[in-house]
């Protein structure tokens, strides 16, 4: 292993992880001093009663709760700005987040605004803008995908100008992780495949992205064997409530890992396929993820081929032959893609001309893939892709994923 001259690495996230981790949540408020906090979240996880989960853990304790579930599918720069003004009207001391990536960040989002006692949040946009610690922010995901509960990146959408917008910051981090798998019983199959699939896109591009480093690797490679391993079985299973756990692990172990080590051209082209067409960003993952590794591959074959070992196993890694390795990692993930297909009656698609609203019609019509690769030009995760990328390679690589056949390796630029 060749060691990169100098790298940095932090998680200061409390993860609280159990069967019964929420019951912690009063404890953990009041070691922040926190005595008002305010939940955030959307109106699908509170009408599938986790909300009245956390309540009943908090009820006993705190005078008031204070609850705003207006937290679009995706997240919305207006809405950011109206949930900071009632955490101001309110007294609110802290927040907490409940629910997936869209109610992760806009809670990010909210924090810095209350915390900066600021009226717009794009003043912060970007890394490096904070530079002092934000309020209390308690983090509960309801999905096993995004990672969020441990990442130092937001990524708020201002829809009036048809653009997602980075944050990116050590004190956007969240002071405590709870991960608890009665969050995540509510999660039908294709949700479960679609963010477990995100789950997986993190934790392979952190391992192979130009940032990566040691202590990143190691998580990484634990996030790829949980959810390999798991996800299949969950999509099945839905009430294993041991492999729900596991898949909160597993996507926790991935968020950590990417938020220091970062990710590459599937995010890149996922994020822009979201912004233009509002395909579901786990779904862009999936389905995105076999061609970012394709397009790296002659730039880093041998990184590559080493996730097969977390994958297969050690005795069908051991059997493959070098030169086939990296390509089989590709192969297994393309399967899964397929068995998730199946799993899932067809709602998981294993290409873009596959993804459908839901009435039944085409969300990336053909004619939309060169928007999509000039609007990728536009998103900072290509730089830490290990091979560049311009228009035309996003292009190339959008015109296979939305045929779905393999890229053709001869039009990978050697770079």
């Amino acid at each position: 292993m060749v060691l990169p001259d100098y790298y940095e690495f932090c998680c200061r996230v409390k993860i609280v992880a159990g069967h019964d981790a929420l019951e912690q949540i009063p404890g953990l408020l009041s070691e922040k001093g926190a005595k008002k906090p305010l939940i955030i979240t959307d109106k699908g996880v509170a009408g599938a009663g986790l909300i009245d989960v956390v309540s009943r853990v908090l009820q006993d304790r705190l005078a008031g709760i204070l609850i705003a579930d207006n937290v679009p599918p995706d997240s919305d720069l207006r809405i950011v700005h109206q949930l900071a003004q009632f955490y101001r009207d309110n007294g609110c001391d802290a927040i907490i987040a409940v629910g997936g990536g869209s109610v992760m960040d806009t809670a990010k989002g909210v924090n810095i605004v209350v915390s900066e006692n600021a009226s717009d949040l794009m003043a912060f946009s970007g890394a490096g803008a904070l530079k002092r610690p934000l309020k209390p922010l308690i983090a509960i995901p309801t999905t096993a995908g995004t990672g969020s509960e441990v990442t130092q990146v937001a990524v708020i959408k201002d829809h009036e100008k048809h653009l997602k917008m980075a944050f990116l910051s050590y004190f956007l981090l969240p002071d405590v992780s709870i991960l608890d798998p009665r969050m995540t019983m509510t999660m039908p199959p294709f949700i479960t495949a679609m963010t477990g699939m995100d789950a997986l896109s993190h934790a392979t591009e952190a391992y192979y992205c130009l940032q990566k480093n040691p202590l990143s690797d190691a998580h990484a490679l634990s996030a790829v064997s949980m959810i390999y391993q798991h996800l299949p079985m969950v999509v099945q299973n839905p009430s294993d409530l041991n492999g729900r756990l596991a898949m909160s692990i597993g996507a926790c172990l991935a968020g950590i890992a990417f938020s220091n080590s970062m990710t590459g051209i599937v995010h890149n082209l996922g994020h822009a396929s979201g912004s233009v067409c509002g395909v579901p960003h786990g779904l862009a993952m999936a389905i995105l993820l076999p061609y970012g590794l394709e397009y790296n591959m002659h730039k880093c074959e041998d990184i590559i081929a080493r996730l097969l070992l977390p994958m297969a196993g050690e005795t069908d890694y051991l059997n493959t032959p070098k030169e086939q390795k990296a390509q089989k990692v590709v192969s297994l993930i393309r399967q899964m893609n397929e068995d998730l297909h199946i799993l899932t009656n067809g709602r998981h698609a294993r290409c873009f001309r596959e993804v459908k609203d839901r009435e039944g019609k085409p969300m990336v019509p053909r004619e939309t893939l060169p928007e999509i690769a000039g609007a990728a030009l536009l998103d900072g995760a290509s730089m830490y892709n290990p091979e560049d990328t311009d228009y035309t390679d996003n292009l190339m690589v959008l015109e296979a994923a939305w045929e779905g056949c393999p890229l053709d390796l001869s039009k990978v630029k050697k770079g």
